[in-house]
């Protein structure tokens, strides 16, 4: 292994134990593998499927049966090198693509890794994820940032490649009106991308007040469903990027879209969708859902580079590894919380 030389043998990390009890241990630092680099991790955003495994301890059938650390939202430093691996990457600033496919597969060699059946996926029971201050991935998914981003940036180049992915799959394109509903992190993102593929105007429903206006700061039009219902917006979308994942709202989305629409279902909401069958077949609309992302990180990078896609707005709240569960609960204390990073290194 090639390395610096101030990398200790052991490290913080934030161990899932049951839901809703999590503890700080110490656990030995990870030594690279063949083909794997080590990061000192120094950023981790808090998504939706870190604060439900934590109160809940699965999603669908992934459990947590054993300790598990969370977080796949990662950026770093690359401090050493496993066998394989070119050492002139240590000290690059890196964001890391939390899933590692087999790449023998029928589907790796299609170039649909994400579909992959055997990815091992950070935080995804039983794989452990990046609440810790130093993970060992594939040199191949550490991919390098250039020095205008951010940290935080870099790491949310993860959910943000998950709306390049619904703009892809929608083929998002200019003169497309689009309609986002729900104003979460990925709605938000979601609607810069959709804009910065060239759409005419773009639509972000919500009901809480001060993720609308994170919309509208970043150049959206936002509607307060609450107030207006969709169905009386008069908006006619050529593309739905439903990111609620509430299946009531899928369905009434999707009566409003034009002819000859496209339909990408992006949240992750309940096992079943009331479909409007009718207007799926008289319209002849496109239904897809989408799983993850491939090829995504050098788009997402070069968005937010250019200064197409902000990502420092949906950052709200800040916490050391420590207070890794205010980071999981701070929601439920705080209405105008958005996206909670967590700082390993403090």
């Amino acid at each position: 292994m090639t390395a610096t030389s101030a990398i200790p043998t052991t490290m913080r990390a934030a161990v899932l134990h049951e839901p809703g009890r999590l503890s700080i241990e110490e656990r030995a630092v990870p030594a690279p593998g063949p083909g794997e680099v080590l990061v000192r991790v120094e950023a981790v955003g808090t998504c939706g499927s870190d604060v439900h495994y934590y109160r809940h301890g699965r999603i669908g059938d992934f459990v947590v049966r054993e300790p598990l650390v969370l977080g796949h939202e990662a950026a770093g430093t690359v401090v050493a090198c496993g066998p394989g691996t070119d050492a002139r990457r240590i000290g690059r600033r890196v964001s890391i693509e939390p899933g590692t496919p087999c790449a023998g597969c029928g589907e790796c060699r299609a170039g649909r890794y994400n579909l992959c059946p055997d990815m091992r996926f950070l935080a995804t029971p039983p794989v452990d994820g990046a609440f810790c201050e130093y993970l060992a991935v594939h040199q191949d998914f550490a991919h390098e940032v250039p020095d205008s981003l951010t940290v935080e940036e870099a790491a949310l180049l993860e959910p943000l490649s998950v709306a390049v992915w619904a703009c892809r799959k929608a083929r998002v394109a200019p003169g497309d009106r689009v309609l986002v509903t729900g104003a979460g992190p990925i709605g938000l993102v979601a609607a810069q991308t959709a804009r910065a593929f060239g759409a005419r105007d773009v639509l972000v429903t919500d009901v809480l007040p001060h993720r609308l206006d994170l919309a509208r700061a970043a150049g959206a039009t936002a509607l307060d469903v609450s107030r207006t219902p969709l169905p009386e917006a008069g908006y006619t979308p050529t593309v739905l990027l439903e990111c609620s994942g509430v299946p009531a709202v899928s369905r009434e989305a999707i009566l409003t879209v034009g002819r000859a629409g496209r339909v990408v279902l992006v949240g992750m909401g309940g096992d079943e969708v009331p479909l409007p069958l009718g207007r799926v077949q008289q319209h002849e609309l496109e239904l897809t859902g989408t799983f993850r992302y491939a090829h995504t990180w050098p788009a997402a990078t070069a968005l937010v580079a250019s200064g197409a896609v902000r990502l420092d707005s949906l950052v709200s709240h800040g916490y050391g590894l420590a207070q890794a569960e205010h980071a999981l609960t701070v929601a439920t204390r705080e209405a105008t919380a958005v996206k909670a990073v967590i700082y390993p290194q403090r």
